[in-house]
């Protein structure tokens, strides 16, 4: 076995198992920066840790490979925080970190907390390395946990403030696990007795309705999951997270149910008689908080982990398998194509077209400032065929789930799971992951200003991301909540939700991007064909009208 420094083998690792970048805030694991350098990895230093753990989650949700992100002692907390998306999104990222060494644990030191509970609540796999001869083990069941099941993060705590175990010797063997390279590294199926009896129970339903999740997505199930929902004739609902999986215009389509919705969407569901999960947690935002589908609504759930079988509702049958395979077992199993459904098909698509004609006046709207539908519709229409759109939390997540449509098969779709400023820097991991790739983030100026330090880590890595700022001077989705708390209008009230205007377009300029200022409609698609010519990373600042305020969800 060769003998070699823990530094050296963390380089060779990562390599080994395909990884192209590191997204770090310095000072960590200094030691294996050459050899990362020599193998073609790519470090990506960034200006805080949360944006770093951002980046590496963008990256790891494009490639459907592991990110790597990593802090010194005192930045672990920040880390964790900005682990806390990875996690709620499924998404396999390790995080490296430094520690002092046990006997200077609880002892006051400078700078030092334990900061391994922090990890706990936002990891699959958190441990501790105090000799470099753990490497070995430690990073493997890493690339394991994150990569196997639900894919999530995994926290490895390398002793020193850096890391400075791994400047020690040991006999170290490079082994990287294949199957743990991408996901998913497994295809399980159900046995055939609960496929047979899922294909009777959605044969029998009056009105039965598929809600795909983000499993569905990371399984590459779309194909299969139109040919299933056409061969039993099944309308399909998506989540954010599975936007991507089923064709925006198909007849079958209903939209994004939940509470960042499409109003059709959460009637449908309501109507529903049967509701088949694939691979969705059933969590609050894609069930509006659990009020849908409706008490007594017989439900299926499909999904890789067996802990998710039944979690939030009752459960009819519970099938413990990988999308794409499971899906794959049904369609064998179902002859020929089912004539069924057809009174519950004109049902859901005159509700569908009901929800397009109440918005179509917002989508065409001209008024100036623009309305951000309009906006909407616009970046629908310009969008490249390859296209990755980035969204952020609130206002953009919904405006983008619900008003913005992916055209192409080949557009991808990866949204903020959690902290509003996530996609600034998150968009800049899926340009990583993704080069040849153009990546459109679309966030808002509330989301802007949290991590707009990170346009100078892509202009410095000539990382040429394109954001789209919904620029309205607020966090207006808070403005509600602000009025009714100060009994209307009062002053003070706007004072917790308003801005001065952000002149984004000029701070990009003064930090080496292009920037480009939008006030009408039509200087979308030419500030979009702009920015992608460029070959920089650009800002499209947009003003937008205040007042364009998302309506709440339907229940």
């Amino acid at each position: 076995m060769p003998k070699m420094t823990g530094a050296k083998f963390i380089a060779e690792t990562l390599h080994a198992y395909g990884v192209t970048h590191f997204f770090f805030m310095p000072v960590v694991i200094p030691d294996a920066m050459p050899d990362m350098q020599r193998l073609g990895i790519k470090r990506i230093m960034a200006h805080a840790e949360k944006p770093a753990a951002y980046m590496a989650d963008g990256y790891a949700r494009v490639s459907k490979k592991v990110g790597i992100c990593g802090a010194q002692a005192v930045g672990g907390m920040n880390l964790a925080a900005g682990i806390q998306d990875a996690y709620l999104a499924c998404s396999p990222v390790i995080a490296l970190t430094g520690r002092l060494p046990q006997i200077e644990q609880n002892r006051h030191a400078y700078q030092e907390v334990d900061h391994i509970d922090p990890f706990n609540a936002v990891t699959k796999y958190n441990t501790v390395v105090t000799t470099v001869d753990e490497l070995p083990t430690t990073l493997r069941q890493a690339f394991r946990e994150s990569t196997t099941g639900t894919p999530g993060p995994s926290h490895i705590d390398l002793t020193g403030v850096t890391g400075e175990i791994i400047t020690h010797e040991a006999d170290l063997e490079v082994i990287a696990e294949a199957q743990y390279m991408q996901i998913p590294p497994y295809r399980p199926e159900p046995d055939s007795n609960s496929i047979k009896n899922t294909i009777d129970l959605l044969i029998k339903a009056k009105k039965p309705v598929i809600i795909a999740g983000g499993g569905a997505n990371i399984s590459g199930a779309r194909k299969k999951l139109i040919n299933i929902s056409e061969k039993l004739n099944i309308p399909v609902a998506t989540s954010l997270n599975a936007k991507e999986v089923f064709p925006y215009d198909h007849p079958l389509a209903v939209g994004i149910p939940g509470s960042y919705s499409r109003s059709c969407a959460n009637k449908i569901v309501a109507e529903s008689d049967l509701i088949f999960f694939i691979g969705s947690h059933t969590g609050s935002q894609i069930t509006n908080n659990w009020r849908l589908p409706r008490k007594g609504t017989t439900i299926i759930q499909l999904d890789i982990n067996p802990a998710e079988l039944g979690r939030s509702f009752p459960i009819q049958i519970g099938l413990m398998g990988d999308v794409k395979a499971t899906l794959t077992k049904i369609l064998n199993n179902i002859s020929q194509k089912k004539e069924i459904h057809t009174d519950w098909i004109k049902r859901i698509q005159n509700l569908v077209n009901e929800w397009k004609n109440e918005v179509s006046p917002l989508l065409k709207s001209d008024t100036i400032p623009m309305r951000p539908e309009r906006l909407s519709n616009e970046l629908t229409k310009s969008l490249p065929n390859d296209a990755i759109l980035v969204s952020d939390t609130g206002h953009s997540g919904i405006w983008t789930g619900t008003m913005m449509d992916l055209k192409h098969e080949e557009q991808s779709y990866i949204r903020c799971a959690g902290s509003l400023g996530w996609a600034l820097p998150a968009a800049i991991g899926a340009k990583c992951a993704a080069p040849e790739r153009p990546v459109i983030c679309f966030t808002g100026d509330g989301g802007a200003w949290y991590h707009l330090t990170e346009l100078e880590t892509a202009v410095r890595n000539n990382i040429n991301t394109i954001w789209v700022i919904n620029n309205n001077s607020s966090l207006n989705q808070e403005r509600h909540l602000n009025e009714e708390i100060f009994g209307g209008t009062k002053p003070g009230s706007d004072q917790m939700w308003k801005f001065n205007q952000g002149q984004f377009s000029e701070i990009a300029k003064l930090m080496g991007c292009i920037g480009i200022e939008v006030n009408k409609p039509h200087e979308i698609n030419i500030a979009l064909e702009e920015a992608i010519e460029s070959e920089k990373p650009c800002v499209i600042d947009v003003k937008t009208d205040i007042e364009g305020i998302a309506p709440i969800a339907w229940n």
